[in-house]
């Protein structure tokens, strides 16, 4: 980790990086301060390293190398990886064309930020791209050139931290729903996030919450088309239109104008709208739903 990295500056100038040979480059993708007095301090650390010795070998941040040493998150590191080790990495003609194609065809970015990224540092065959907030490193991805297996730029190494720690913007574009206080600061996904429910076993129009990690979590489900009926494991029905029951807790997360209540025996947890009007969302005795 790195300590005192200056407040970033707020972007003025946004450009949209054409790859050469047909890679399409997002606009925002890969961001320019207003000068290079404004930009936060650069990372002066390796773009190649071994895993910290502190990641155990089952942790979801093996492999994160040198891109874990990167990050200046608030709370723990969230993921961290190589997808050349893993066998998904893509080749392209540009560090930035890299970094897109990534962002792209990895299914596991869905948790990552889309756009907001800037060069902090680049030497010879390896570029390391930031995404900032409030002048701290809170994604770092490593593209490399001529990396082993492949032909041209892929990412090599990438770490994350927890997705609350993304500016709003970005949270909003994730698949990963993150909830937020009554300040409107995101919370750690790892306390409380939502999703929608896995299309393999079709219940993408369902609203899964998980409020706590492993086997002390606990899962709730929003199931207006009746996707989940057919459970026997819930708690209760779902119902799209009830009263909130006196005892219930407020959490204080809040998610697009919705409060987060849970009955006082937490087996259901209770979602106010804007308008008042009050969903009950069945807990379930089992986590794993989908077989």
């Amino acid at each position: 980790m790195r300590a005192g990295r200056g407040f970033a500056a707020v972007v003025a100038g946004v450009i949209a990086l054409c790859g050469c040979g047909g890679t399409d480059i997002s606009e925002g993708l890969v961001t320019k301060p207003e000068s290079a007095v404004s930009a936060p301090p650069s990372y002066d650390g390796p773009l190649k390293a071994r895993t910290p010795g502190w990641v155990r070998e089952d942790s979801p941040l093996d492999g994160g190398g040198a891109a874990l040493l990167t990050l200046e998150c608030a709370g723990e590191p969230y993921e961290a990886g190589s997808p050349h080790d893993r066998g998904s990495s893509v080749s392209a003609e540009s560090a930035e064309a890299a970094l897109q194609k990534h962002l792209d065809q990895d299914p596991s970015w869905q948790i990552a930020p889309e756009r907001g990224y800037r060069v902090e540092k680049r030497e010879d065959k390896r570029v390391l791209f930031s995404y900032d907030v409030d002048g701290r490193t809170r994604a770092g991805m490593i593209a490399a050139e001529d990396v082993q297996g492949t032909d041209g730029w892929t990412v090599e190494t990438y770490a994350l931290c927890d997705p609350s720690e993304y500016a709003a913007r970005e949270r909003d574009d994730l698949d990963l729903r993150v909830w937020a206080d009554v300040r409107g600061r995101g919370v750690d996904t790892r306390k409380v996030h939502s999703a929608m429910g896995p299309e393999h076993c079709d219940w993408q129009s369902a609203e899964f919450l998980t409020l706590g990690e492993g086997r002390e979590g606990r899962g709730y489900y929003r199931d207006p088309e009746g996707a989940l009926a057919d459970i026997d494991r819930l708690h209760s029905a779902y119902s799209g239109d009830t009263k909130l029951p006196a005892d219930a807790v407020d959490t204080g997360w809040r998610h697009d104008g919705r409060e987060l209540w849970l009955s006082a025996d937490e087996k259901n947890a209770y979602v106010r709208g804007d308008g008042g009007k009050v969903e009950r969302w069945p807990g379930s005795s089992e986590r794993n739903l989908c077989k």
